[in-house]
């Protein structure tokens, strides 16, 4: 994550101590993707989900065994998501069970489904954060999310996890459909007093990988964070907002600097320095995921490669083998990173968007995705050839 309105803005967040602050000792964040089952069909699910119910999902007593194994490798916290999570029937039950082995949780909802009782039932559960997430205005965001008043019910969703004093916030995941709802988006947030903004790059899983059209341009990927940063930077200055954050392209830290830079920005020093001290690209380190039927990723849209199954191993056996082969390149990225991201001066502090999107991890299949959109003047690749 590119915490925008701390690096760009100087105003603290609320998670800093796990951005910039990490030791080897704390294990990753973990996305349990709980069901495949969900009452809308986004255009974008990186997971496919659909209404159908499967019969392979983990049984409530193996999740309750992958949550003590997640304790035992010392993760932070375990984000419920899906799916919709909400359909899933042993859900507070589980999040219960997090709450009483001292395991904080997230929940990553569509935000159709929680009435007054569920946010009620949320908040008992010590439930840290929710996520709702929205596509744009409401017309746009019906058509989107192929459900007509899902807009409204997710906003009322909305209002009552903030009646029932649960910390919450929207994510948005911009694509070649919604590019242009960025500002109404901020919009959305002023009209219904949210304080939090996350903006989610896509990722071809999922979907997503039908409609080429959703793929953004490097040029388009550039105006469209340049809107972020300066929406922010006005947000943040009449305090409408606490924390934005981009996701997913780890581009956006370097594009980040080199905008401040050009701006002669006070708080590029810190930023830098920050952004050194998050890591850039940790998928793979920091975060994972782990599917509905046990297998562990090495982030939510690597659908396409399992490291192994917690029924067969406990999710730590599988998360520190060290010869598993798409891990060792993962930890390994100054070794086997793309080439150009070798080469660019801020490598360290990004590390490039590393993966592979087919079933088969041979080094021919990894490439940068999403594309990273700085010209290689920014990066410094021209500077070098004319030295």
């Amino acid at each position: 994550m590119v915490n925008i309105s701390k690096l760009y803005c100087g105003l603290a967040g609320q998670s800093d101590h796990l951005r910039y602050e990490r030791t080897d000792s704390v294990g990753p964040v973990v996305v349990f993707n709980c069901t495949s089952r969900c009452n809308l069909r986004c255009l974008h699910c990186y997971s496919a989900s659909d209404s159908s119910q499967k019969d392979d999902e983990l049984t409530t007593a193996q999740v309750k065994k992958l949550l003590a194994d997640l304790v035992e490798a010392n993760c932070p916290v375990v984000l419920f998501s899906g799916g919709e999570p909400l359909l899933r029937p042993d859900l507070f039950e589980l999040l219960i069970e997090a709450k009483r082995i001292g395991l904080r949780t997230v929940l990553s909802t569509n935000g159709t489904l929680i009435d007054g009782d569920t946010a009620r039932k949320l908040a008992e559960a010590s439930v840290s954060y929710i996520g709702i997430s929205i596509d744009g205005p409401e017309e746009f965001h019906n058509r989107f999310r192929q459900t007509s008043g899902c807009f409204k019910a997710a906003m009322s969703g909305y209002d009552n996890c903030r009646k029932a004093g649960l910390r919450l916030g929207l994510r948005f995941t911009i694509n070649g459909a919604n590019k242009h709802q960025v500002p109404a988006v901020f919009d959305i947030c002023k009209k219904n007093g949210i304080r939090r903004l996350c903006f989610y790059h896509l990722i071809r899983s999922g979907r997503a990988s039908q409609i080429e059209s959703q793929i953004l341009t490097p040029a388009q990927i550039r105006r469209v964070v340049d809107i972020i940063i300066q929406k922010t930077d006005e947000f943040v200055g009449k305090n409408l907002l606490d924390e934005v954050l981009t996701v997913g392209n780890h581009a956006d830290g370097p594009y980040l600097l080199v905008t401040m830079q050009n701006q002669n920005n006070k708080n590029f020093d810190k930023a830098k320095r920050l952004l050194h001290a998050n890591g850039g690209n940790r998928i793979g380190e920091a975060i994972a995921c782990v599917g509905w039927r046990g297998d562990v990723y090495a982030d939510q849209f690597w659908r396409n490669y399992s490291l192994g199954n917690v029924l067969e191993k406990s999710f730590k056996q599988i998360w520190t083998n060290k010869d598993e082969p798409v891990l060792v390149k993962l930890r390994n990225k100054s070794k086997f990173a793309d080439k150009r991201c070798l080469k660019c001066k801020w490598f360290d502090l990004c590390r490039g968007n590393y993966r592979f999107l087919g079933p088969d991890p041979a080094d021919k299949n990894w490439l940068l995705e999403p594309d990273c959109y700085l010209t290689d003047e920014e990066i410094g690749i021209q500077q070098e050839k004319e030295s």
